[in-house]
């Protein structure tokens, strides 16, 4: 990959988008994530204005950390960029609190868990209707088109997606160019939706290299009889991923009404 060209292809869009949209620039949910600070760094480039929102529930003091530690080092280098802190702890204890009562399991975990990221979906778009800034979108390829590792209408709900088209291992390829802090290159992906130090291998049985060479094999033709082993593992984890989540990568779809019932 050409990746100081794709930079600049990615910088160039990411502008010319914002212009002809007649916004002053973007908004970004900053995690403490890879994803997260080389889309901040990559509109930051851009030279118009990008706000860097830190919104902690329940967050790893790892997470913050880094988090704080990207932003300071990219207002160090970049005068468009401003941030803002919000915690929305008590926000989503409060929902808690005004929601009916639900027995504990794995299916309240996970609707919790995208409780929080549908939180900070809304709170991203108060700002960006506050300062006419673009909510920009942190998920990358693997994510946002293999296996669907991403909370519909939460981090998933984006007005533009820069590094949505690059696997995993590119965006950690562009983060060395950027300069994005060692502590977030090294730190292992996490969502951070649990309030617990799981990461996103924890949590969908494969790594991010495994998942794209699986991609990359699906898109291939290749079916799980082709392997064996660890590989046919993973293909197999890719592959029902890919097919229960395909709602999240597809239109929402529209009944539409026979020409002849109206």
């Amino acid at each position: 990959m050409q990746t100081e060209k794709v930079i600049t292809h990615i910088v160039e869009w990411l502008k010319d988008y914002a212009t002809k949209a007649g916004m002053n620039g973007f908004v970004v949910g900053i995690s403490g994530g890879i994803d997260s600070a080389v889309t901040s760094c990559l509109c930051a480039l851009t030279g118009l204005d990008v706000l860097c929102v830190e919104m902690p529930i329940h967050q790893a003091q790892s997470q913050v950390n880094r988090a704080q530690e990207h932003i300071k080092q990219l207002k160090d280098r970049f005068a468009n960029v401003t941030d803002t802190r919000v915690d929305l702890t008590s926000v989503f204890e409060d929902f808690k609190t005004v929601t009916p009562p639900t027995e504990a399991g794995a299916t309240l975990d996970l609707a919790l868990a995208n409780t929080r990221a549908r939180l900070r979906m809304s709170t991203l778009y108060y700002f960006a209707g506050l300062k006419r800034l673009l909510v920009a979108g942190t998920g990358n390829k693997v994510e946002d088109f293999g296996v669907g590792f991403f909370t519909k209408y939460g981090d998933g709900g984006v007005d533009l997606s820069p590094i949505a088209d690059l696997l995993k291992s590119e965006v950690y390829a562009l983060a060395k160019v950027l300069n994005v802090p060692e502590s977030i290159q090294v730190a292992a992906p996490t969502d951070g939706l649990f309030g617990d130090s799981r990461s996103d291998e924890d949590q969908i049985g494969a790594s991010y290299d495994e998942l794209e060479w699986a991609m990359k094999m699906q898109d291939a033709g290749k079916t799980q009889e082709d392997f064996s082993g660890r590989e046919q593992e993973v293909f197999i984890i890719y592959s029902r991923l890919n097919r229960i989540n395909q709602h999240k990568m597809v239109p929402i779809p529209v009944c539409n009404i026979p020409v002849d019932l109206k």
